[in-house]
């Protein structure tokens, strides 16, 4: 049997806890939106499966989160059942996580047993499981910063979560489609390799600062497009008013927002610009311009998100477009790679 026919199960596998890892950045953005993450105070990775049994349980846990700035500051007054509600959000985002943690470690058990996966296929899974116990201790990283001091969490530390995140995705799909001999064996000349790695790697970059903006809830400012604040490109003074300088980048709302306006500007010429390179080359082209759609599509997305002031539908559908957008790019990137290595190796051997 061929291999990519043996590991067929293995690549399904993978797709479908690539699929769980996309829901669970989708009920991420739903918990910032509803500002749920910060109803549990304590991580607790084993107990913390079982919810809230009966009145007392609930009453505790509600005096802990009525200790923290978000409670005293804003929320001050909430009742029981306003409290299930985010409570029962950030509960269920836990869950996931670790429903994802056994969907993928007893597959991985098993498949092992079975034979399927040799020593480097071995070696690429191990490392993405520990990456998912690492995203685990990233959330409660971020979670921490909002008990003390703050009433939200650090936008640093949502954005490397959501990053994090993403960078599993990613893996993820591409170790699944490595395990499939590419459709289209030819060689791919070198700047459409190069291009479509710039295009995945502005997509992280995409997903990084748009964490950011998220932290900031800097969608609910400036909701303008194509003018911020009434300009293109706001004053120097404005963007760099902080100092020193480089915190704009991270904690000025309006410089934020700007420059996930730009990189998107740029992240959709560049995909435009590959689409054209690609046309005419088999499956490269098919792909290029898809990717250049969805693109396109998850801009749209975003100018309605912002002028719309940050509705929830809206505000998901856009992260959820993020993961697409990844997915493809990633996809696109790999399978070019696969093409060209594969014409390379034949034309070795011929």
């Amino acid at each position: 049997m061929a291999r990519g026919a043996r590991l067929r199960p293995v690549r399904v596998w993978l797709y479908l806890v690539a699929a769980l890892i996309v829901l669970m950045v989708v009920v991420g953005g739903a918990i910032r939106l509803t500002e749920s993450g910060l109803s549990i105070t304590e991580w607790k990775p084993v107990t913390g499966m079982i919810p809230p049994l009966g009145d007392a349980a609930w009453q505790s846990e509600f005096a802990k989160y009525q200790q923290i700035p978000q409670y005293i500051q804003i929320n001050r007054g909430m009742s029981l059942e306003e409290f299930k509600y985010i409570f029962w959000w950030e509960w269920g985002h836990r869950l996931l996580g670790r429903l994802i943690g056994f969907a993928f470690l007893l597959p991985f058990l098993f498949f092992l047993w079975r034979g399927l996966i040799d020593r480097a296929l071995g070696w690429k899974l191990g490392g993405l499981f520990v990456l998912g116990g690492l995203q685990g201790a990233i959330g409660w990283w971020m979670v921490a910063s909002g008990l003390v001091g703050r009433t939200d969490v650090s936008q640093y530390r949502l954005a490397t979560h959501l990053t994090t995140a993403c960078l599993i995705l990613a893996a993820t799909v591409a170790v699944a489609l490595s395990l499939k001999p590419p459709a289209v064996v030819r060689p791919v000349p070198a700047r459409l390799r190069r291009g479509a790695a710039l295009l995945l790697a502005l997509v992280v970059l995409q997903i990084f600062l748009g964490g950011l903006v998220a932290g900031l809830d800097a969608g609910l400012s400036h909701t303008t497009w194509p003018l911020i604040d009434g300009h293109f490109i706001p004053p120097l003074g404005d963007l760099l008013i902080q100092q020193p300088a480089w915190r704009n980048f991270f904690e000025n709302v309006l410089t934020v927002q700007f420059d996930h306006r730009m990189v998107a500007y740029a992240l959709w010429v560049a995909a435009l610009l590959h689409a054209i390179a690609a046309r005419g080359v088999p499956g490269a082209g098919g792909r290029a311009a898809l990717l250049f759609g969805l693109v396109t599509l998850q801009a749209a997305l975003g100018i309605a998100t912002l002028v719309h002031q940050v509705p929830i539908d809206l505000a998901l559908t856009h992260q959820f477009g993020a993961t697409v957008v990844l997915i493809t790019a990633t996809a696109h990137l790999v399978r070019l790679r696969q093409g060209d290595a594969a014409a390379r190796r034949r034309q070795a051997f011929a």
